[in-house]
């Protein structure tokens, strides 16, 4: 099988655990930036583009002041998220709230903080405008329902909980600008993880489209559309990574026929991608504890899908390196688990590895994003430390495992005590 390179060695790893037991999570932080440039680089003829960095895929604020080093700012989709935001000194259009079934006072910290708010649903216009009052700069979020196919893990649009109908988006509009809005955009996101590159082509001359319309029938200049995220990642040794000069270039195109050559320039072009700036650059670091025999041969971890959910929800393929032995024969197949009490606690199923022994380091790959961040507490598992790799070979703590103190915190013991059943 195909290999997928680590950005440390072994010995690097046996030095690291020495002061951060297994299991945790680790980035790679001079990875991250270069793939922040050169993002950042393909869409360099948009001026005014920006990359909000979907900051549920990995919510901790040092990844995201690297990030904001790099010029992009930060998606949000809770009132936690948010207020993450907030302590690091982000505000105004460094911002944008996407969330739905929206509570008011997740809507009231994203105005005061001067957050642009992506609107989910027409209603929300009301909503907003009778608990907040309604912001200078208004978002909506499109579904285009049947105009555009989904991906499997985000499954049919006109199926979907997000957005407004083709429609609504036109009404939403015309109900904005009446209550004095100023400032308009549009966001879809109708995929996720996908690969496919001529797949946010076709988005963005969907959204081209809408824009066109959208002021032919109401007059209102859209000034941003947010093409979303989605863009997947190469889990798999023989996947490709999407190309995206060649997605950027033929965005530019459609920019110049639909946008520029219809008088509707300057439209600034934003994303949020998560998964596609972290992912490949974070790894789950763990140990096999155990070797068992039965009717198959499973080789059990200190890492359980509390520590990644992703191939248990979601049958997804991450792939698996043992340091020390990456050019060792991959001649023995295994079920590599968890000790969680679920049989689908699993990170690989019938997966050919070098021969484990308990002790051994394995590092499970694309971690870094929708990992940690997905963590749980089921069986009281504490949820892990995360490292940050520095770009001079150091290695920070950004955020320390939990404790049994802390699964405790929230329960009252002694009320327990005088507690009558």
């Amino acid at each position: 099988m195909a290999a997928k390179k680590l950005p440390f060695s072994k010995e690097q790893l046996e030095k690291i655990i020495e002061n951060h037991p297994t299991p945790f999570h680790i980035y790679d932080e001079k990875a991250m930036r270069e793939n922040a440039r050169y993002f950042k680089n393909a869409f360099s003829w948009n001026e005014g583009f920006k990359e909000f960095y979907a900051i549920k895929a990995a919510p901790n604020p040092y990844l995201m002041k690297v990030l904001r080093e790099e010029g992009f700012g930060i998606d949000c989709s809770s009132v936690a998220e948010l207020e993450l935001a907030k302590r690091i000194g982000m505000s105004g259009d460094e911002i944008i709230l996407t969330s739905n079934d929206t509570p008011a006072y997740e809507f009231k910290l994203a105005k005061d903080l001067g957050a642009i708010i992506n609107l989910d649903d027409i209603s929300h216009i009301d909503f907003v405008e009778k608990n907040v009052g309604l912001p200078e700069t208004i978002c909506m979020r499109y579904n285009p329902g049947d105009l555009k196919q989904g991906n499997l893990i985000i499954g049919h649009p006109e199926e979907a909980k997000y957005g407004f109908t083709h429609k609504q988006v036109i009404e939403g509009y015309r109900i904005l600008k009446e209550k004095g809005v100023k400032r308009f955009g549009i966001h879809t996101m109708v995929a996720s993880n996908e690969l496919d590159k001529t797949y946010f082509v076709e988005t963005a001359e969907l959204l081209f489209k809408l824009i066109n319309e959208v002021y032919q029938e109401t007059g209102v200049k859209i000034e941003f559309a947010n093409l979303g995220g989605g863009v997947g990642i190469p889990y798999k040794p023989e996947d490709h990574p999407v190309d995206l000069e060649f997605v950027s270039a033929e965005i530019e195109k459609l920019y110049n026929e639909m946008i520029v050559d219809k008088g509707l320039a300057p439209l600034k072009i934003y994303f949020e991608l998560g998964r596609a700036i972290t992912g490949p650059y974070g790894y789950l670091v763990t140990k096999v504890r155990h070797i068992k025999q039965t009717y198959k041969t499973f080789a059990g971890l200190d890492a359980c899908m509390a520590n990644l959910m992703r191939p248990a929800l979601y049958g997804a393929y991450h792939h698996i390196s043992v340091a020390g032995k990456e050019e060792a024969d991959t001649n023995v197949k295994y079920d590599v688990t968890g000790s969680l009490c679920e049989n689908n606690d699993k990170f690989a199923i019938d997966r050919m590895l070098p021969e484990l022994e308990p002790d051994d380091i394995v590092v499970i790959h694309d971690t870094g994003a929708h990992g940690h961040s997905m963590g749980f507490q089921y069986n009281g598992k504490l949820r892990s430390a995360e490292l940050l790799l520095r770009e001079n070979g150091d290695v920070t703590e950004i955020r320390r495992a939990e404790t049994l103190e802390d699964y405790f915190a929230t329960l009252d013991f002694d009320g327990v005590k005088d507690f009558e059943v």
